[in-house]
């Protein structure tokens, strides 16, 4: 007996209503603003028109393509073997936390530059910057421990009128640190944003990597080194995402004025109960978790605050916006 096969439905499941990729890819209109792409689509098991997911020339393309579609971004390009972000998962993430600044807001999302965010890994990509600013017109600051990602990240905003001024991008000298040397005397965020090292090993990581290359791939042979990218610190630190959001944690604890909101993706959900105490253990005033979903897979945001509900009207009253 032959299982017929369902035929994916045109608006993808679990992403944010405001998540403009929330539908499936128009690739007509993805390879008229970007030609390059059009060499790397293809006709899926669905008759569908797609790409390679195991081909990352064939993601970068996709998100060269994306990024000036919707974002209107021209310049963009990435070092070799660097890590390329799925870019609907990213901008999840973007609209979920403006939700979170709304909800002590009045229901009302703050825009314009006002509204200060760090992103802790900002990456060679810079994509949430990208997607915050051009979404919400918010003012960036990425950091990041490798410098090449850092020059990559400057190169993307200097070729792009659009981020000029609106993103600028550090070096964390300091493997161990977070906000220390990042974080200057006198100024404020009202929103920190991470997206963690997931392994907790080189091993680990390449394991990984071998198993989502064999599910994008189909059986078919492909090399897991080069799948979506990714260097050491983007893919693994010691003890994993677990370790790594435990420490944001506590020095967080250490400027709990500095920042209205922290935040950070969770891949792991049985991550969760350690996060959790240690955010106690920290005496945060307030504790999110905001579930993400694109089709099979599942994330979450946990975003915590040192502030009460007051405070945290008032911090946003004192901004104008």
């Amino acid at each position: 007996m032959t299982t017929k096969r369902a035929i994916p439905t045109t608006e993808k499941s679990g992403l944010h209503p405001r998540n403009p990729h929330r539908f499936r890819y128009d690739f007509k209109q993805l390879t008229n603003v970007s030609p390059d792409l059009a060499p790397f689509v293809l006709l899926n098991k669905y008759n569908s028109e797609s790409v390679d997911f195991a081909n990352p020339e064939a993601v970068k393309a996709l998100n060269k393509a994306i990024l000036k579609q919707f974002y209107d971004i021209a310049v963009w390009d990435i070092p070799a073997n660097y890590l390329c972000p799925p870019i609907p998962g990213r901008a999840d993430y973007i609209h979920h936390v403006a939700d979170l600044l709304a909800s002590c807001n009045n229901g009302q999302i703050p825009v314009g530059s006002s509204v200060s965010v760090l992103d802790i890994g900002v990456g060679a990509n810079c994509v949430y910057p990208i997607i915050g600013h051009q979404s919400y017109g918010w003012h960036f600051m990425g950091s990041d421990v490798d410098p090449v990602a850092i020059r990559s990240a400057n190169q993307i905003v200097a070729s792009n009128p659009a981020l000029r001024g609106a993103v600028e991008c550090r070096l964390q000298s300091s493997s161990s640190n977070i906000f220390s040397k990042i974080i200057k005397a006198g100024e404020q965020f009202e929103l920190t944003i991470c997206n963690p090292p997931f392994h907790s090993s080189p091993e680990d990581a390449l394991r990984g990597t071998q198993r989502k290359t064999e599910n994008l791939s189909s059986g078919k042979e492909t090399n897991a080194k080069l799948n979506f990218g990714g260097q050491s610190n983007e893919l693994w630190c010691n003890g994993g995402e677990a370790e790594f959001i435990r420490r944001m944690v506590k020095q967080s604890s250490e400027l709990p004025n500095r920042c209205l909101w922290f935040s950070s993706l969770v891949s792991k959900k049985e991550n969760l109960y350690g996060i959790y105490k240690a955010l106690q253990k920290a005496g945060a005033k307030d504790v999110r978790t905001i579930e993400m979903a694109h089709g099979q897979k599942h994330s979450r945001i946990v975003a915590w605050t040192f502030l009460t509900p007051g405070q945290q009207t008032e911090w946003l009253k004192k901004f104008d916006l």
